[in-house]
């Protein structure tokens, strides 16, 4: 499933998400499930706790309370994917999402450039600037400036990837002129998990390669074409990578999504059994196989 036929034109990958936890699949499983059914992708999130005491709503309840107790239980996003990385040799690897800003910079570069190494360069760096405020104040991240912050970051980490003498002077991050191997084989792509507003589009035109939807946002026609818009306005090469969170395969909603100019659909797993799961991608993947077939001949 490497690459699918969605009609005449650009293909579409597909992706897995695991929402990892220490019950269940491990990532590893996971991920090897995930290759063997033909996905493109593996993508893990990441929370390093959650106060049990906290003012900031969820984007899904609208208040303090949480959708899945797996919030309080997630593995470290680049442990699990370095146990995927180990047992798998195509799929990339992704984080949906990682939260840079509550970590050091220079050891996080390190962290994700030896993953890109040590996989062959298949590395995603999904981002998000976090809604969980009580959270990143445990971090010291000041809540209104959380985005210059996880730009000052981003800008950071290129630079130890990318330059033999690395150095960076911003607010949130300095540091002088530096030496930091390995470098990976890749720049691992930046793809910006949050709402589809003017707002956060501007902050991925301006610092990031694309946009990835939140799971209660599958109306993105609109939000597309914005996108797209604003990216050629700046004068950014080639398109912006557009990774959709679904729910449910879809002929319609895929072709559509494809014409759009969507680059990327994924989809959750449970965090059941291995047996359960493995029996989930099978089934899953043969009905995107099929979605594949009937949407070739359209």
């Amino acid at each position: 499933m490497e690459e699918k036929a969605l009609g005449q034109g650009e293909f579409v990958k597909f992706g897995i998400t695991l929402f990892t936890s220490d019950r269940g699949i491990g990532p590893a499983s996971a991920a090897r499930g995930a290759e063997a059914n033909g996905f493109d992708s593996f993508y893990v999130p990441e929370h390093t706790h959650i106060p049990v005491k906290r003012d900031a709503a969820h984007p899904q309840t609208g208040d303090a309370s949480l959708p899945d107790d797996r919030y309080m239980r997630t593995l470290d996003p680049w442990v699990a994917l370095a146990s995927a990385a180990a047992v798998t040799e195509r799929i990339e690897l992704g984080t949906s999402v990682a939260l840079p800003v509550e970590h050091d910079p220079i050891t996080l570069a390190k962290t994700i450039a030896s993953l890109d190494h040590l996989s062959g360069g298949r590395v995603i760096l999904g981002v998000g600037y976090g809604w969980n405020l009580d959270e990143l104040t445990d971090h010291n991240v000041p809540p209104g400036r959380r985005r210059t912050m996880l730009r000052e970051y981003l800008e950071a980490m290129r630079a130890l990837w990318t330059q033999e003498e690395a150095s960076y002077d911003g607010e949130f991050v300095s540091f002088g002129p530096s030496w930091a191997w390995p470098k990976p084989v890749r720049v691992p792509p930046v793809i910006v998990g949050a709402a589809g507003n003017d707002k956060n589009f501007r902050w991925i035109v301006k610092s990031a390669d694309g946009w990835m939807t939140t799971p209660i946002e599958q109306d993105i026609d609109d939000r597309v074409a914005t996108l797209q818009r604003m990216w050629r306005e700046a004068g950014r090469d080639g398109e912006p990578r557009i990774v959709v969170l679904d729910g449910k395969p879809d002929v319609d909603k895929l072709r559509r999504w494809k014409d759009l100019g969507v680059t990327e659909v994924v989809y959750g797993m449970p965090d059941r059994s291995e047996e359960e799961v493995l029996a989930y991608l099978g089934r899953l993947a043969g009905k995107l196989e099929g979605l594949r077939e009937s949407t070739a001949v359209g």
